[in-house]
C-alpha cells in the first residue's frame, strides 16, 4: 500500500509539471504538455487503477493550489480523469474459461472507442465555458482566438488585427471557430491513445503489465458504433449547437474506424513478401499527409460491414503444412 501511495505522489507530481509546462509557451513545453497523461496511465497500468486515480487526484489538487481552481478543474477534466478511466478499462477483465489464462480482457477496439467517446464528451463539456447558446458560444470562442492571436503577434488590445501573411483575420478566425472543437477532440483522442500505448510498452518491458498484449490486427468495434457514426454525421448537417456536438462525435468515431482500417491492413497483408514495404509506406503517408486516414476509416467501415478480414483469410485457406522428407536421404 505504501508503494502505491509513493507511486501516486510521484506520478501526480510529474503529470502536473508536464501540464503546467505549457504556460512557458515554448515548443518543447507544448510537447511536454501532450505527455501529461503518461504518468497517470503508467501508474494505473503498471501498479493498479487505484494508483492512477490517486495520481490524477493529486495532480488536480496540486494544480488547483498552485495555479488556481480553474487550472485544477481543467487538468482533471482534460487529462486526469480520461487517463484514469483508460487505465482502468485497459486492466478490466472478466472470467472466461475458454480464454488464455481464464480471463477475457477488455478488447483493444473498445479501448479505442472509449478514447473517442471520452475525447468527444470532454470537448462538449468545455463548450459552455464560451457560451450556453450557439451564438454566444461562437462569440466567446472568436474573442478567445483573437486574444491568442494578439498575444502571439504582440498587438495591443485596441490595435487592428493583421496577419503576417496578409490573409483576412476575420475569415481565418471564422474558420477556426468552425473546426477547432472537432479538431480538439481528435487531438485529445490521439494523444490519449499514444500515451496509453507508450505506458503499456513501458509496463510490458518492465514486466509489470498485468494483461497480455492484445491482438491489434484483429481489433474490431461494436456493431452499434457504425450506427452512432451515421447518426452523428446526419446531425452534423443541421445547424446550431446540435450540429456542433454531432460533428465532434462524428470526427472521433470516424477516427476510431481509421484505427480499425489500419488493423485490417496489417491483417490482410500478413504473409505477403512486400508486407513491410506496404505497412511502412502507409504509415509514412499517414504521418506526413494525414488524409490517408480517411481511406483507412473507409476500409475499417467496409470490414465492419462485410467481414473483409474473414473473407481474405477464407480465400487463403489454412496454412500450408511444412514438407517432411520421406527418408533421411531425401
Amino acid at each position: 500500500m505504501s508503494q502505491i501511495i509513493l507511486i501516486s505522489l510521484g506520478a501526480g507530481a510529474a503529470s502536473a509539471l508536464l501540464f503546467a509546462a505549457v504556460s512557458s509557451g515554448s515548443l518543447l513545453a507544448v510537447g511536454l504538455f501532450y505527455l501529461a497523461p503518461l504518468p497517470i496511465l503508467l501508474a494505473g497500468m503498471a501498479w493498479s487503477h487505484l494508483a492512477g486515480a490517486a495520481a490524477a487526484t493529486i495532480a488536480a489538487i496540486a494544480m488547483g493550489v498552485l495555479l488556481g481552481p480553474w487550472f485544477g478543474f481543467a487538468y482533471l477534466i482534460a487529462v486526469g480523469l480520461p487517463a484514469a478511466i483508460l487505465a482502468y478499462l485497459a486492466l478490466l477483465a472478466r472470467p472466461e474459461p475458454s480464454a488464455p489464462g481464464g480471463l477475457d480482457w477488455y478488447p483493444a477496439g473498445r479501448l479505442v472507442l472509449a478514447a473517442a467517446i471520452i475525447a468527444a464528451l470532454t470537448v462538449t463539456l468545455v463548450i459552455p465555458a464560451f457560451g450556453f447558446d450557439f451564438e454566444s458560444y461562437q462569440t466567446g470562442l472568436r474573442s478567445a482566438i483573437e486574444r491568442v492571436f494578439r498575444v502571439q503577434l504582440g498587438l495591443q488590445a485596441g490595435a487592428p488585427l493583421r496577419m503576417p501573411n496578409g490573409s483576412d483575420p476575420a475569415r481565418l478566425i471564422d474558420l477556426l471557430v468552425s473546426v477547432l472543437p472537432p479538431m480538439a477532440a481528435l487531438l485529445m483522442m490521439l494523444t490519449n491513445l499514444a500515451n496509453l500505448w507508450i505506458a503499456a510498452r513501458i509496463a510490458r518491458s518492465s514486466g509489470r503489465l498485468k494483461r497480455p498484449w492484445p491482438d491489434i490486427p484483429a481489433m474490431t468495434l461494436p456493431t452499434a458504433t457504425s450506427i452512432a457514426l451515421a447518426v452523428a454525421l446526419a446531425l452534423s448537417f443541421l445547424s446550431g449547437m446540435v450540429a456542433l456536438v454531432a460533428a465532434i462525435f462524428a470526427v472521433t468515431l470516424f477516427m476510431a474506424y481509421a484505427f480499425v482500417g489500419l488493423a485490417v491492413l496489417h491483417s490482410i497483408t500478413a504473409g505477403l513478401p512486400v508486407r513491410g514495404f506496404i505497412i511502412g509506406a502507409v504509415w509514412a503517408l499517414v504521418l506526413v499527409l494525414g488524409w490517408p486516414l480517411v481511406l483507412a476509416a473507409l476500409l475499417g467501415l467496409v470490414d465492419s460491414a462485410i467481414g473483409l478480414r474473414d473473407r481474405v483469410a477464407g480465400r487463403r485457406g489454412p496454412p500450408s503444412q511444412p514438407h517432411l522428407p520421406k527418408n533421411p536421404t531425401e
